[in-house]
Parts: C-alpha cells; sequence; structure tokens
C-alpha cells in the first residue's frame, strides 16, 4: 500500500504546487511547459519504452495528437479551477471524473456492471453538483468561474481516462511506448504555443517557471509511476489501489485545502466530499 501512498501524495502535490504558483504570480503555462521534458526524460530511462518491430504508419496518431494537445490544455483548466474553485473543489471534480469513464466503459467497450455501480455513478453525480453548487453573494461571474473550471476538469480528466483506455487497448504498441509518444507530443505542443507567446507577446523566459516546473514533472511522472507500481504489486487486489488512491486524494487534498490555504466548505460541499468518497466505494467494491 505504501506505493498507493506516494502517487496520492504526487497527485495532491501537484495540485498544490500549481495553486503555490499562481498565488506567487509565477507563469503557469511555462511551468507546464517545462514540465514536459521532465515527463520524457523519465519515461525514457524509467520506463525504456520499446522501439522495435513497430511500425509508425500503424500507431493511433489520432489518439496520440488528441491526448497531446489535451494533457496541456487541462494542465491550464486545472490551474483555474484550483484559482477560482479551490484545491479541494477541483481534486474532487478530477477524481470523479471516473464516474464519465466508466459510462464511457458501459458504452464504447460493452462493459457490463451491477445495478450498485450504476447507483454509484448517479451518487458520483451527486457529489459534484453539492461540491460545485451555486454561493451566495458571489457575482455572475466570479460564479461563472467558479462552476465552469471545476465542470472542465470533470468532464476533461473524463475524456482524458477515455482516451488512455483505448491507448492501452492498441496492441500493435507497449502502453509505455505510446506514453513516450504522447508526452513528446504534449511537449511539442506546449513548446510551439510558447514560441507563439514569445514572438507575439515578448513573453520572457523565466527561470522561476522552469524550476518549478521540472519539479512539476516529477511528480506527475511520481504519480503515475507509482500507481503503475501499485497495481503491479497488488495484481490480486486492484479495486484496493482504485479506491485507496481516489478516496486517499479526496480525503489528504481537502485536508490541505482546510489546512494550508485555509478554504472554506459549506455543509452541502461536506456532503459532497462525503457522496464522492460513498460513490468510489459502490464503484469499487460492488
Amino acid at each position: 500500500m505504501h506505493f498507493v501512498l506516494f502517487s496520492v501524495l504526487c497527485s495532491v502535490s501537484v495540485a498544490v504546487l500549481l495553486k503555490y504558483a499562481r498565488q506567487n504570480g509565477l507563469d503557469i503555462w511555462q511551468m507546464i511547459v517545462w514540465n514536459y521534458p521532465a515527463a520524457v526524460c523519465l519515461t525514457y530511462f524509467i520506463f525504456q519504452p520499446s522501439f522495435s518491430g513497430i511500425q509508425l504508419s500503424s500507431l493511433p496518431w489520432a489518439i496520440y495528437v488528441a491526448v497531446a494537445i489535451l494533457l496541456p490544455t487541462l494542465f491550464m483548466i486545472l490551474s483555474q479551477s484550483l484559482r477560482h474553485a479551490g484545491l479541494i473543489r477541483t481534486e474532487v471534480a478530477q477524481r470523479l471524473s471516473l464516474v464519465i469513464s466508466i459510462l464511457a466503459a458501459a458504452w464504447l467497450f460493452h462493459e457490463e456492471f451491477s445495478f450498485i455501480r450504476l447507483a454509484g455513478i448517479v451518487v458520483g453525480f451527486l457529489a459534484v453538483i453539492a461540491l460545485i453548487g451555486w454561493r451566495k453573494g458571489q457575482q455572475s461571474r466570479g460564479q461563472s468561474h467558479y462552476l465552469l473550471f471545476p465542470l472542465l476538469v470533470f468532464v476533461g480528466y473524463g475524456a482524458i481516462d477515455i482516451l488512455f483506455k483505448m491507448v492501452a487497448l492498441e496492441r500493435s504498441v507497449p502502453y509505455t511506448t505510446s506514453m513516450f509518444f504522447i508526452f513528446c507530443g504534449a511537449m511539442l505542443f506546449a513548446f510551439c504555443k510558447l514560441t507563439y507567446d514569445r514572438a507575439m507577446h515578448n513573453r520572457r523566459i523565466s527561470k522561476s517557471a522552469l524550476f518549478f516546473g521540472l519539479i512539476l514533472g516529477v511528480l506527475n511522472f511520481g504519480n503515475i509511476l507509482f500507481y503503475m507500481k501499485a497495481h503491479q504489486t497488488l495484481a490480486d487486489s486492484p479495486s484496493v489501489v482504485f479506491t485507496g488512491m481516489n478516496i486517499g486524494v479526496i480525503a489528504l487534498g481537502a485536508i490541505v485545502g482546510v489546512w494550508l490555504f485555509n478554504e472554506k466548505l459549506s455543509k452541502m460541499n461536506m456532503i459532497g466530499i462525503a457522496l464522492a468518497i460513498v460513490s468510489v466505494l459502490m464503484i469499487s467494491y460492488l
């Protein structure tokens, strides 16, 4: 279970770093850009992807390109959600995106599941509604951001889960090799955007953003690595890993949000967190 703990710590640390960077005026997009060279290097040296026997023409390039563009884009959306809705609501919205991927498993991949799991999906949607509810006294512009970005996190990470599931089902190339191609594509897209910003808006390279971006890349990769290690170690208990990861992030995110960033939770928000945990348990075990 220690790999699950490490994965949870890395996942929450990514959100904490992005929120800290936003509060201190760092260039978030540059951090995201520099996150990808770290991810590419770590993927190459640790996973050692195999390229032998691979025919480039047979690779699912459409999926690779979609994920490569979505990943850095969702990082920016995540940062905006952390800014407007807070760490707690953002982390729960990200974790509950599993509801979308599970619905897709039934629709696209023809998986069957029980009535209790269906009920867990309904509870998950109720949790999202409870967490991202209307706040009294909000101006319309601030309220729209408060609602929009967590919902985009919810939908966006659900879409990413579906696309990664499609990548995993691709038999012509090992999964770690696909991850390497995707990270390379995300790095290329991010650097093209940075080059455009420098040319059009005279955006200077920030050394601080570079430094924290590399740390972001290590934490992001660590989340993936330890999650995979947990599944390898607990190969006979995937539901334990799945549940431990999702509930762990929700619980630790709530603690860090309240303790470190003084985030306030309404009674409805707390009900939402409780419903999120119940949803994960119903989806995982029953």
